[in-house]
């Protein structure tokens, strides 16, 4: 196994499979299954989704919303799918512990970085909801900033795509992927991997980002045990 501590970054609209809005159970329930099959081999395992499926501050700051309230709102769409996930992954037979950036004791423990280290090392997946806690940041940065809190070895970003591209190839059937990149490359290049912040925070704490498509049952466990899947950005 090439990696022992991982964060894996979901996309709130990966958990929707072929629905236009919402939850896939079939989708959530694959996701589940190939955690556990990377913590069974013992790597460490901590997450962090998106909440597009549900809600999207920025579309809600377009429509004239006030743009912090709007992502006060996406936060409460990641918390969402986290207990989804959740309840899936205990339904898989994955212990898991959620924690929040916003207060919700009712549902999910504070984010407290020393006990969601002591988590992963008891083998527990550790779900990081409600973004950073504050507007104006994704949760790309949320991603990052818990991954290098929690000291992880490398970001793993599940997409639906195999890689990153020279264009969108859903869009261009010419496009070509990439193997590897330096963050400079990826910069230059104006490739979309992470917004600008959770960018930066990558590079200047050396911290790895692989692009693999999530979507194909067992690729996490390839990218785990260090096969060549996606596009590694170091």
């Amino acid at each position: 196994m090439k990696y022992k501590r991982v964060l894996v970054k979901l996309s709130g609209e990966a958990l929707m499979g072929d629905k236009q809005f919402g939850i896939d159970s079939n989708r959530i329930a694959q996701y589940a299954e190939d955690i556990k099959e990377i913590t069974q081999l013992g790597c460490e395992v901590a997450i962090v989704i998106g909440g597009g499926n549900i809600f999207r501050g920025v579309q809600a700051e377009a429509g004239g919303m006030d743009r912090a309230q709007g992502d006060y709102m996406g936060m409460l769409a990641t918390m969402i799918n986290s207990m989804a996930l959740q309840a899936a992954l205990e339904k898989a037979g994955v212990y898991s512990r959620l924690q929040s950036a916003i207060k919700m004791e009712e549902i999910a423990e504070p984010f407290i970085r020393r006990r969601a280290i002591r988590h992963l090392e008891k083998g527990r997946v550790v779900i990081f909801g409600a973004g950073t806690g504050n507007p104006y940041f994704t949760t790309d940065t949320a991603a990052s900033l818990r991954a290098i809190e929690i000291q992880a070895e490398v970001i793993l970003k599940g997409t639906r795509v195999d890689g990153i591209y020279t264009a969108d190839p859903e869009k261009d059937p010419s496009a070509t992927k990439y193997e590897t990149l330096s963050f400079t490359e990826a910069y230059e290049k104006k490739l979309n991997v992470m917004d600008m912040t959770a960018f930066t925070l990558c590079q200047e704490n050396q911290l790895p980002i692989i692009v693999f498509d999530m979507n194909s049952p067992k690729n996490l466990l390839k990218v785990v045990q260090g096969e060549n899947i996606g596009t590694l950005v170091k």
